[in-house]
């Protein structure tokens, strides 16, 4: 027993007529934010380079949270997580998000010793 699949992107928002069109229109979405990032990978403007929340340069912040909006995105309309049951949704959705940010804390409150102990403690290695 086959169901059909909702035409619609944006939880609604934009509906479609066709499967292609939503293809196209998913395309078209995929497309613009990788733009986006492609734009600002190649001028870097001076306010997000020189900028800098919880350790990180505001740039690659909005890399991450870009990337991240399209690994989700992807998720939801390609591997069809809008038509599982929620707590299938959370389980996967949520849970590489955690360890993402796990991550970024564990990477940035490292490098950030090991720029310290370069800038005030390094006298030697002695290997």
């Amino acid at each position: 027993m086959a169901h059909e699949h909702k035409l619609e992107i944006f939880r609604g928002l934009v509906k479609f007529k066709s499967n292609v069109q939503k293809i196209w229109g998913v395309l078209a979405f995929l497309s613009l934010i990788t733009i986006v990032e492609v734009v600002l990978g190649i001028y870097k403007p001076e306010i997000l380079t020189k900028n800098y929340f919880l350790g990180m340069k505001l740039l690659n912040w909005i890399f991450i949270i870009l990337t991240l909006v399209k690994a989700y995105y992807i998720a939801w309309d390609f591997m069809h997580l809008r038509d599982e049951k929620s707590a299938l949704r959370r389980a996967i959705v949520w849970t590489p998000i955690f360890l993402v940010c796990y991550l970024i804390f564990i990477l940035l409150f490292e490098a950030d010793y090991i720029y310290n102990v370069f800038k005030d403690g390094f006298l030697a290695w002695n290997f």
